[in-house]
């Protein structure tokens, strides 16, 4: 839905999105007839409702900082509305964006999806570097740019960052003769994702009956690309996908991870992915801090404490969001100062205590809510400065204004085929039509 999209085939998929955009993101909005300035009336015995759209599992509401705030300021209500895919948010709030109507008073964005929303869209919103209480030194240098115009306006403060790991289950692991002790299993595949792959060929041959080695293809090859800093375009801007060999063995060893029946044919995020969760399908998934809220949101209560987290083989990061405040909401004012208060350091690490979403906030790192983090699904570990180690390890990426349609070729259209049976060059042509076709559009 690219503003570049001619003739009928723009009106209609515009057309589209308006209609999905419709149920995604006006469902939760405040009746009230504010003037954007915070002083409307909400629809709520007379306080005014801060509209929030997000996608998946973030956690402010589970980690109680919506009702934190509520009661630190007793004349405001926040009201989320949430998508579980950000394949489905964000296209609605592209649109919305593009249109500059129908927005909430906060809208998330992916790091995805970031430099094409600053690139793009930036005068539909505040600029949050102008904010009183906003400080850039309190965010990692690399987040703060991501969300920052040429010019030098921040349309985004950011929530968590995603450093790199790998979550198993211990049971299935001991089941396959596997060891079990974290820094045991993260030297099985330390410096190499083939070793991973070598691992998963261990398990395969004691494994319990009826699971895999990992959740998905595109799990693997999600975590394996965030670990080089270009994947899908270089410095200049330049699309590189095709040609960055990078991309393509990240492809290859993927799909032969596939082909050798390691990992299972599912797609991620969707039903069927979160029964196999809840049916213990699957022994490890790569995991950033992030990925524990939706194990434990799709598990059943026996799973609590029968996982742990590892080393990933390589430094990386996977996801991480912004909270942006549309210059069209009812409550703006309102909106920004939420806003900063939610992506504060305190209230970071408090989201990472209880949800495991990794603070973009550096202070945060020698707090005792994340040295000391232990999280429900991990039992006793200490899981905090595993994640820590990770994102220091991480490189600063290259991100590009299509990533997440390349991944998803990639993913969706690419690797997921390989397991149902096409062979790796199949599914790689695929993949290339598929992502040809919509960077075209």
């Amino acid at each position: 839905m690219r503003a570049r999209i001619r003739t009928a085939r723009k009106a209609m998929v515009l057309a589209a999105a308006a209609s999905l955009g419709a149920g995604l993101l006006a469902g939760c909005a405040d009746d009230g007839k504010g003037d954007g300035s915070g002083s409307s009336d909400g629809d709520s015995g007379g306080k005014t409702t801060i509209s929030v759209g997000l996608f998946g599992t973030m956690g402010f509401k589970e980690a109680g900082l919506y009702a934190e705030y509520e009661k630190l300021n007793p004349k405001i209500k926040i009201a989320e509305n949430v998508v579980e895919r950000n394949e489905n948010y964000y296209p609605a709030l592209l649109n919305h964006l593009t249109t500059n109507s129908g927005l909430l008073d906060v809208q998330a964005v992916e790091v995805a999806n970031i430099a094409e929303v600053t690139a793009t869209q930036a005068d539909k919103l505040e600029d949050m570097s102008k904010v009183a209480g906003v400080d850039k030194s309190k965010w990692l240098d690399w987040k703060w740019q991501q969300a920052t115009t040429k010019d030098g306006r921040t349309i985004g403060l950011g929530t968590d960052v995603g450093p790199m790991a790998i979550c198993y289950r211990t049971d299935l692991f001991k089941q396959a003769g596997l060891p079990t002790d974290p820094a045991e299993v993260g030297k099985l595949w330390a410096g190499d994702w083939a070793k991973l792959v070598e691992v998963g060929e261990r398990y395969k041959s004691k494994a319990p009956k009826g699971s895999f080695f990992m959740d998905s293809p595109g799990g693997l090859i999600q975590a394996i690309l965030g670990s080089e800093k270009e994947k899908f375009y270089d410095a200049s801007g330049k699309v590189i996908y095709k040609t960055n060999p990078a991309v393509k063995a990240a492809f290859d060893l993927t799909s032969q991870a596939a082909e050798k029946g390691l990992v299972q044919s599912q797609t991620q995020f969707q039903p069927g992915w979160n029964s196999t969760i809840a049916n213990n399908k699957f022994a490890a998934i790569a995991c950033p801090p992030w990925m524990l809220g939706t194990i434990k949101g799709n598990s059943k209560p026996d799973a609590a404490g029968k996982w742990a987290v590892a080393e990933a083989p390589k430094g990386g990061n996977w996801g991480g969001t912004f909270l942006t405040v549309p210059k069209s909401g009812k409550n703006v004012k309102e909106a920004q100062k939420f806003v900063t208060w939610l992506t504060a350091p305190e209230q970071q690490a408090k989201l990472f205590k209880v949800q495991a979403s990794f603070p973009s906030a550096p202070s945060t790192y020698t707090m005792p809510e994340v040295t000391g983090a232990t999280n429900e699904m991990t039992g006793d570990q200490k899981i905090g400065p595993i994640f820590a180690e990770a994102a220091k390890a991480a490189p600063v990426q290259v991100i590009g204004p299509k990533d997440q349609i390349i991944m998803q070729g990639l993913t969706d259209n690419g690797v997921i085929l390989v397991t149902k049976g096409k062979s790796a060059g199949e599914a790689w042509d695929s993949a290339i039509k598929t992502i040809d076709n919509k960077l075209d559009q």
